[in-house]
């Protein structure tokens, strides 16, 4: 069953209900960050030209089901009210009951309303069927365009499809056919670019990446423990030692699939990470005792780089480096840069994402620069470790109604 798209469905002066995630980084009352709310503005431009009253509903932290003015979603109108040229949102202090049902409407069809923290209520976290009945009731149709929010099972994103025709937003539409175009029928060699600390922390990722890709290439703290569990010593490198067996078994599993894992065969080193500390370019065997890894170093960065130009499809989940404390950034930028420019050749697919790695993009000034950059960070995550999506499932699972899809489609 294909996902049911926005375009596909009559909302022509239609109360729509559409789940954002607009759970952006603020400061004194202004958004810090505003890529992901600009992601969703052609959704919300598309239903404001098809005349439809739009009720947005979203969460803003974790308030822990009890009202929290300090995580109120009201700061965001005169934001999204700038976004959208300046256009009037509304703001309803509820998302239920019948505060929340005069707010809508109160509201003419074309207008924009913004619906109060979902979180403020315990139902949602907890899928509870009755809040998804309640949240349905204020609309004709649900959109889900809060692709970063749909590995949650929560009510907004799973519970309201039982009731009412529900869609994928242009965003989410855009992140599902991004990521599926990894796997599904990619154009090879595709190699996948895996940074960050833990290697516990994106086991199944490795696992599921093993098994698919042709080029496995590992950096960042990560490559320590696959370095450690190798033999070499690591220094006072940020290391997971009890996941040495870990290592060795993905390292295993790779071979038998055909897949190569590239892991540094140098690195920057230093006592301590700090901004412009002494360091030193040693081989991988020759790492000081008193000396942590915090960066690849030259020949690392040319061996993986001589590697990506050999691929046609790069998919790219966290920094290889240290990036967020100069000189440390070296490795994560020049690969970023080698493959953005492979990208504006033609010669590469790209796709990236995760909070850490759209933060070492936008650092390399390349946020721009790939093929496709998604607004998710878990939910790109448990993608790649091929996890089923639950906010996606719901969609694919179909609507409670469909009576009002468009004809021919």
């Amino acid at each position: 069953m294909q996902l049911p798209t926005l375009k596909s469905i009559d909302v022509k002066n239609k109360t729509v209900l559409v789940r954002l995630d607009l759970n952006v980084p603020m400061q004194a009352g202004r958004v810090t960050d505003d890529a992901r709310l600009k992601r969703t503005l052609p959704t919300l431009q598309y239903l404001i030209a098809e005349h439809a009253k739009v009720v947005i509903l979203s969460h803003f932290g974790r308030p822990e089901g009890k009202v929290d003015l300090s995580m109120s979603l009201a700061p965001l109108v005169n934001i999204l009210s700038e976004a959208l040229w300046d256009r009037p949102v509304g703001f309803s202090p509820d998302c239920i009951g019948n505060t929340a049902k005069l707010a809508v409407e109160n509201a003419k069809h074309g207008d924009v309303l913004l619906m109060e923290n979902l979180r403020f209520h315990p139902q949602e976290e907890a899928n509870d069927a009755d809040f998804a009945a309640k949240l349905a009731s204020l609309g004709d149709v649900y959109v889900n365009d809060a692709f970063s929010c749909s590995h949650r099972a929560h009510a907004s994103i799973v519970g309201l499809n039982a009731h009412i025709p529900s869609v994928a937003g242009l965003l989410m539409q855009e992140e599902v056919e991004a990521l599926e175009s990894i796997f599904t029928n990619p154009k090879r060699p595709l190699a996948a670019v895996v940074g960050g600390s833990k290697v516990s922390s994106k086991l199944e990722l490795l696992d599921n990446l093993a098994a698919k890709v042709d080029k496995l290439l590992i950096g960042g703290a990560m490559a320590n423990t696959f370095l450690h569990a190798l033999g070499y010593s690591v220094g006072t490198s940020l290391c997971e030692t009890d996941m040495k067996a870990t290592a060795l078994r993905i390292i295993e599993s790779a071979k038998k699939a055909g897949c190569e894992i590239v892991l540094p065969v140098d690195a920057v080193v230093a006592g301590k990470l700090k901004k412009h500390a002494a360091s030193q370019v040693v081989s991988i065997d020759a790492i000081p005792a008193d000396a942590m890894m915090l960066d690849m170093g030259p020949r690392s960065i040319l061996y993986m780089a001589q590697v990506l130009e050999q691929c046609h499809t790069v998919v790219w989940n966290g920094p290889v480096g240290a990036f967020e404390t100069a000189p440390f950034d070296a490795s994560t930028v020049t690969l970023a840069r080698m493959v953005a420019g492979l990208t504006r050749a033609g010669s590469v697919h790209s796709v990236a994402g995760g909070g850490d790695t759209v933060s070492a993009l936008s650092h390399a000034g390349l946020d721009k620069e790939f093929s496709y950059l998604s607004t998710a960070g878990g939910a790109f995550l448990e993608w790649l470790e091929g996890k089923e999506l639950p906010g996606v499932a719901a969609l694919m699972a179909g609507s409670g109604e469909s009576g009002i899809r468009k004809s021919g489609s």
